[in-house]
């Protein structure tokens, strides 16, 4: 709204209104001062600091995990080629023992290393299969042998005490 004897102002007279109002100008705005520098460098030094104080920290704090040894199966209970599947090291943690010829056992983690679906024993092909995307682990060493997956199985350390097989460790560790 215009009052009686000014004139409407032009739009490049609004645009130089605002510039009078803000004086900022571009040719400047690409240059960082000092002050705004080293409060730059201080807080992300800071940042850094406490990052390291507290990979430090845990690290003085953290405990190598244990596991417990577990009779999971007696020698002659899983044929040549069969499957028997246990929980170890903890309830919540399935897996697989797989009797691979007459004296050899392998037992992995059945949570795939891709997106923990179930990974299951293929006979025929003397492979773990995981059927959410086709991946594909080796039955001697759990090695990714056809991914998505890009780690290998976490393996299941085993030890024979007379007719018992004993799960005693985990090889390769589990995601938490």
């Amino acid at each position: 709204m215009t009052r009686p004897g000014n004139k409407a102002p032009t739009p490049g007279d609004r645009e130089s209104v605002w510039r009078d109002e803000f004086s900022v100008f571009q040719e400047r705005e690409r240059f960082v001062n000092r002050r705004q520098l080293i409060k730059f460098l201080t807080l992300t030094s800071l940042g850094m600091f406490v990052g390291n104080a507290w990979i430090l920290v845990k690290s003085w704090f953290h405990r190598e995990q244990t596991y417990p040894r577990l009779t999971i199966a007696q020698t002659g209970e899983v044929p040549v080629g069969g499957v028997k599947l246990f929980q170890y090291p903890s309830v919540k943690e399935q897996c697989l023992l797989v009797r691979v010829d007459e004296n050899e056992y392998a037992a992995y983690s059945q949570k795939c290393t891709h997106l923990s679906c179930a990974v299951y024993y293929s006979r025929e092909d003397n492979q773990l299969i995981c059927p959410c995307h086709n991946g594909r682990f080796s039955i001697r060493d759990g090695a990714v042998i056809q991914g998505p997956p890009t780690r290998a199985l976490p393996r299941v350390l085993l030890e024979r005490n007379g007719a018992g097989i004993i799960a005693t460790g985990m090889s390769g560790g589990l995601e938490g």
